[in-house]
C-alpha cells in the first residue's frame, strides 16, 4: 500500500510572481545571505570553543547545542501559526533581533548557564525565522517559488562557503570569539533592517485572534498524509546539521574540518538549480536519493579512526549531493500541498517534528562520544541508519 505524497493534493493554481514577488524573492536572498554568513561563521567553530576554550565534556557540548535545537524546532509548532497570523515581515524582525542578541551573550558567556541563556534566544529567533522566509517564498507562486528557494539556498552555501573562514580570521584577532559573536550579531541586525523593506503585502495572512493559531494547527493535525509525509522527513534536520558537530569531535583540526563545510557548501549549490528545474523536488525518488546520500556520508564517518582526509572529504561530498536533495523536495512538497494562508502551520507542525527529533539525537551523540572511539564510530551508524530507514520509507510514498 502507498500513500499519496503530500506533493500530489490537490490546489488552486498560483499566479506568476508579479514585481511585489520578485521583490520579495530578492530581498529574502539577501536576508539569508547575510543571517547565515553570521550563523555559519560562529556555529563552525562553536564546537572548538565550547570543548576547548571552555573545557566543557562532549555530553554537554551536546546538551548547549541540543537546547538550541529542540527548543528552536519544538517551538515551530505554535510559532509557525503565530507567523500566518502576523505576517512574516513582522516575525522576521523579530527573529533578526532575538538571533542578535543571543550571539552577544553567547560570546560573553562563560558558564554553562550563560551558554543555555544564549541558546534560549537563538533558538527562539531561529523559530521565528524559518518559517517567516519560506512562507515568504511560497506565496510567491509555483514558479517564482523554485526559483526563489534555489536562489535562497544558494545564498546558504555560499554564506556556508564564506562564513567558515572569516570566523578564523576573525579569531586570529585578540578579541577571538568575542569579535567573532559581535559581527555575527550586526549581521543578523542587518537582516531585520532588510525584513523592513519588504512590501507591506508580506504582513497579515489570515484573521487575528487565538482560535487563528490553534485552528492552523489543527488543520495540519487533521492531514494525515502531510502527518506521513512529516514522520518521514524527521531525521532531516539532524542529518544537515549534525556533521558540523561530528567533525570537530572526532578530532580532526579546526582547518580541515573548514574544508570539510565549505565542500559540503559548494557541493549542495551545485546540486540546488538542478532540483529546483521543473520542480523536480516533487518527485519521490528526489528525496529518497538525499536520504540514501545521508545515510552513506554518515556510514563513511563512522568507518574513521583518525584525522584521514580522503575519508573526510568523501562524506562531505556525499553529504552536500543530500542536503542539495532534501531541502528543496521537503520545501517544494510543503508548499504544494500547504494551503497558501497555512503555510507557517505546515511549516511549523513539519519542522517541529525534525527539530525534537534533532534534540534528542544530540544529546545521545554527545554521550557516545565520551565513551570514545566505540561511541563515536555507534553514534555515526546510528544516525547513518536513520537516514537509510527513511529512505526506505519513501516507497511508501507515490
Amino acid at each position: 500500500m502507498t500513500v499519496a505524497a503530500p506533493a500530489s493534493a490537490p490546489v488552486p493554481a498560483d499566479p506568476a510572481p508579479g514585481p511585489s514577488g520578485r521583490r520579495v524573492v530578492v530581498t529574502v536572498v539577501a536576508i539569508q545571505l547575510a543571517a547565515c554568513l553570521g550563523f555559519f561563521a560562529v556555529t563552525a567553530h562553536l564546537v572548538a570553543h565550547l570543548r576547548h576554550d571552555l573545557g566543557l565534556a562532549a555530553g554537554t557540548v551536546g546538551l548547549v547545542l541540543g537546547v538550541r535545537v529542540g527548543l528552536q524546532f519544538g517551538l515551530l509548532l505554535p510559532v509557525g501559526a503565530v507567523t500566518d497570523l502576523l505576517g512574516a515581515r513582522t516575525t522576521g524582525v523579530l527573529s533578526c533581533v532575538l538571533r542578535a542578541l543571543g550571539f552577544v551573550i553567547l560570546g560573553s558567556a562563560g558558564s554553562v548557564g550563560g551558554l543555555l541563556c544564549a541558546s534560549v534566544a537563538l533558538a527562539m529567533g531561529g523559530a521565528l525565522y524559518n518559517p517567516s522566509v519560506h512562507s515568504l517564498l511560497a506565496a510567491v507562486g509555483p514558479d517564482g517559488r523554485s526559483g526563489g528557494f534555489a536562489g535562497y539556498v544558494v545564498a546558504q552555501h555560499v554564506a556556508t562557503i564564506a562564513g567558515p573562514p572569516m570566523g578564523l580570521l576573525l579569531l586570529a584577532t585578540g578579541p577571538g570569539f568575542a569579535l567573532l559573536t559581535g559581527t555575527a550579531a550586526a549581521l543578523w541586525t542587518v537582516a531585520g533592517v532588510l525584513f523592513l523593506l519588504l512590501p507591506r503585502s508580506a504582513r497579515k495572512r489570515v484573521p487575528a485572534g487565538g482560535r487563528a493559531v490553534l485552528a492552523g494547527v489543527r488543520t495540519v493535525l487533521g492531514d494525515r498524509v502531510f502527518l506521513y509525509f512529516t514522520l518521514l522527513t524527521a531525521p532531516t534536520t539532524l542529518l544537515a546539521g549534525h556533521i558540523m558537530t561530528a567533525v570537530p569531535l572526532l578530532g580532526f583540526a579546526p582547518a580541515a574540518a573548514t574544508l570539510s563545510f565549505s565542500v559540503l557548501a559548494m557541493v549542495a549549490a551545485a546540486v540546488q538549480p538542478f532540483v529546483a528545474a521543473g520542480r523536480r523536488g516533487e518527485r519521490p525518488w528526489v528525496l529518497r536519493l538525499g536520504l540514501t546520500c545521508a545515510a552513506a556520508a554518515f556510514f563513511v564517518l563512522a568507518a574513521l579512526d583518525g584525522g584521514q582526509p580522503g575519508p573526510l572529504l568523501l562524506a562531505a561530498v556525499l553529504n552536500g549531493v543530500a542536503n542539495g536533495l532534501i531541502q528543496p523536495a521537503v520545501f517544494q512538497r510543503t508548499a504544494r500541498h500547504a494551503p497558501r494562508e497555512r503555510f507557517g502551520s505546515y511549516y511549523g507542525v513539519l519542522e517541529g517534528c525534525s527539530g525534537m527529533f534533532a534534540f534528542a539525537g544530540d544529546l545521545v551523540v554527545g554521550r557516545l562520544f565520551d565513551l570514545g572511539q566505540a561511541g563515536a564510530a555507534g553514534a555515526m551508524l546510528g544516525v547513518g541508519l536513520f537516514a537509510l530507514l527513511a529512505a526506505l520509507g519513501t516507497f511508501r510514498v507515490e
